[in-house]
């Protein structure tokens, strides 16, 4: 029995994650929990699990909360993160979204505590600090999205030292069928409308800019140990193969399944062991499954991904901070689609990235880039 804590327990992951520990009572309980602001969804959350500890992300919700749930202990704000992060369970999701989820990974890390890691940009903001840090404390950080999880897949078992190169593979998002120049006139709605996974608003505007795609190139340098030129990407529209691993005499593994986040996140909570799931990849039915080149002039965001990694420092906590304030924007109608992209590059074009910085340095950069600058 895993005693598993969420941070972002309202959010995409977070709900499937918990219809995994409720499906799967005899391997999981519920510990801690965070949300936002969406009480609404965390009283319905409440009337099937009890966590002993609930942060939410303002005192007045915090103390209403805790009138009407007396037996619950709430906490609330950066502090309550913290809180949650620390507590006494045996792994932590970290399915909170943007660079806010940084320090209470790197508290749950400190706790000696493992990580199922849903939050991309903890390890893009400041990932050789985070690994160096699970490293000093043995804390396995499992992957939870698909690309990733494919990789660490395909190389449980082999020798490290044997991978040529990672393969990401892309469905290339609400737009991969549109031209650049197609791209100015598109719509919110239409952007998140994504041709295969379920996922929050912000992560699929990601996908449709391509920007998801680079930020897990990035974490994939982290994650894998991996130089940043044995990192591809590849377009495949179906989104069956999750990604694949060339190694050194030119075989390729590929991980398949359902474009279903809940056999992810199972395979993370399970890890070293798996569970049965109903979530089976029907091969008859498969026709076919097509690839084609990544292409970085089309797909922008991507190749300033590859120049933020490149160029390191605290380039790449800036690129994700311009990114997180730009897709904000858009989707507060604010912005064109490619005006996010031209803020992020114009951000990152304004900055002299420190090299080698401490987490104080790069928190300072990350808010400083995702605010207004003015």
């Amino acid at each position: 029995m895993k005693t598993i804590s969420i941070l972002g327990a309202t959010g995409s992951v977070g709900t499937q994650a918990l219809t995994v520990i409720a499906n799967n009572p005899d391997h999981f309980r519920l510990g801690s929990i965070s949300i936002g602001t969406n009480t609404a969804r965390l009283e319905e959350i409440l009337e099937i699990f009890t966590p002993a500890l609930v942060s939410v992300g303002n005192d007045a919700d915090r103390s209403r909360l805790a009138a009407k749930y007396p037996h619950i202990e709430f906490t609330f704000g950066p502090g309550g993160l913290l809180e949650v992060a620390r507590d006494d369970s045996d792994l932590l999701l970290t399915a909170i979204m943007g660079s806010v989820g940084l320090e209470p990974t790197l508290a749950a890390i400190e706790s000696g505590k493992d990580i199922a890691l849903a939050n991309k940009e903890t390890l893009v903001a400041a990932g050789e600090i985070v690994m160096a840090k699970a490293k000093e404390k043995n804390v396995s950080i499992i992957p939870v999205d698909s690309e990733h999880s494919a990789i660490f897949q395909c190389l449980r078992g082999e020798n490290r030292s044997e991978m040529k190169r990672i393969i990401l593979t892309a469905s290339g998002g609400s737009f991969r069928d549109l031209s650049r120049s197609e791209l100015s006139d598109v719509t919110l709605e239409r952007a998140l409308d994504h041709p295969n996974w379920s996922m929050g608003r912000k992560i699929t505007i990601d996908s449709a800019t391509m920007m998801n795609k680079g930020l897990e190139v990035i974490e994939a340098k982290w994650l894998f140990d991996a130089e940043v030129d044995q990192i591809s990407t590849i377009l495949h529209r179906e989104s069956t193969i999750h990604s694949m691993v060339e190694f050194v005499d030119n075989s390729i593994m590929a991980q398949m399944g359902t474009p279903d986040m809940k056999t992810v996140i199972q395979f993370a909570f399970s890890h070293p062991e798996r569970l049965p799931t109903n979530q089976q990849l029907d091969l008859d039915a498969l026709s076919q499954l097509n690839f084609r080149p990544m292409d970085l002039e089309r797909f922008r965001m991507l190749a300033l991904a590859y120049d933020a990694i490149r160029t390191g420092g605290t380039m790449p906590a800036v690129m994700n901070a311009a990114n997180e304030y730009a897709v904000n924007r858009f989707l507060n109608g604010e912005l064109s689609f490619l005006e996010i992209e031209e803020i992020v590059e114009s951000r990152m074009q304004s900055h002299d990235p420190v090299k080698n910085p401490d987490l104080d340095t790069i928190l300072y950069y990350d808010r400083l880039y995702k605010s207004d600058m003015r």
